[in-house]
């Protein structure tokens, strides 16, 4: 009954942003708000969210994963503090940027006149507000820490699961793909709206990182690859033709086959990724 109180009380904006009873919005309700492109919403919040020199964790936005889903196609979504949350309206354009805009900056003067008023207060109740900031603010360091301390043992138990299982007990292209296939489908990769377009998308990043390590053409040698085997096979067929690839060339040449098998452990390990 309290929850039924609770939604009536809000106002429709309030309703269609999330606003929880703390005043802070949800990116994914933002997003939907702003009527931005979906297929984009990993790519906004990557750029405007995660990668903004601008935004700390846990103190401007909170990551949370929809329906407590951990791997697969989970999607993540984040608190967003009002004054973060107005900032984001601010790149956008248009009737609803504003009326995001202008809400927001509603919620954030009511937020700076509580702290205003905090001044009329007895020093005797200041300086409780002052502990109890105090101890809030430790609080949410020392979860901080625990959170990177859990991201770091993480990130030892992929470096460790990576290096154990090497491509020397399977097929070494049947063992790349199966990698890309693992980076692809993590939520930690977020280059990429569809999942065809993300497979494609890892493996020319493998190929871009290959490249910056040992300074080779893919592109010509797949072509002469070809142009041998069609001298050798004049009737050799599409199929076998097209079977010759950037993977192919790569896991025949002894040379290159080692340095892109770093390369794909390196990306397993900067992606955060189990090969098992």
């Amino acid at each position: 009954m309290n929850d039924v109180q609770t939604a009536t009380m809000q106002t429709p904006i309030e309703i269609a942003l999330g606003i929880d009873e703390n005043g802070m919005a949800t990116a994914k309700k933002l997003y939907e708000f702003l009527e931005l492109n979906p297929k984009n919403y990993s790519h906004w919040c990557k750029r405007n969210i995660t990668e903004n020199e601008f935004a700390e964790e846990n103190v401007d936005y909170w990551a949370f994963v929809l329906n407590d889903e951990w791997g697969g196609q989970a999607t993540t979504d984040y608190k967003l503090t009002a004054h973060f949350a107005k900032k984001l309206s601010c790149k956008g354009n248009g009737e609803r940027a504003e009326q995001a805009r202008e809400y927001f900056s509603t919620l954030d003067d009511k937020v700076k006149e509580i702290a205003i008023n905090r001044s009329q207060l007895s020093r005797s109740t200041q300086a409780l507000f002052g502990i109890i900031e105090s101890m809030a603010k430790q609080e949410l360091e020392q979860k901080r820490q625990a959170e990177q301390l859990n991201r770091i043992e993480q990130k030892q138990e992929v470096i460790s699961d990576t290096f154990t299982h090497t491509s020397d007990n399977e097929d070494f292209k049947a063992w790349v793909n199966r990698c890309i296939a693992k980076i692809a489908e993590s939520p930690n990769y977020a280059n990429g709206s569809g999942r065809s377009e993300r497979y494609q998308n890892v493996r020319t990043e493998s190929y871009d990182r290959l490249r910056k390590k040992w300074n080779c053409n893919l592109n010509d040698r797949v072509a002469r690859a070809k142009g041998r085997a069609l001298e050798n096979k004049p009737n050799i067929t599409k199929k076998e033709l097209d079977s010759i690839n950037k993977l192919s060339v790569i896991s025949e040449d002894k040379s290159l086959k080692p340095v892109y098998e770093t390369v794909i452990k390196e990306m397993m390990i900067c992606y955060c990724v189990n090969i098992s």
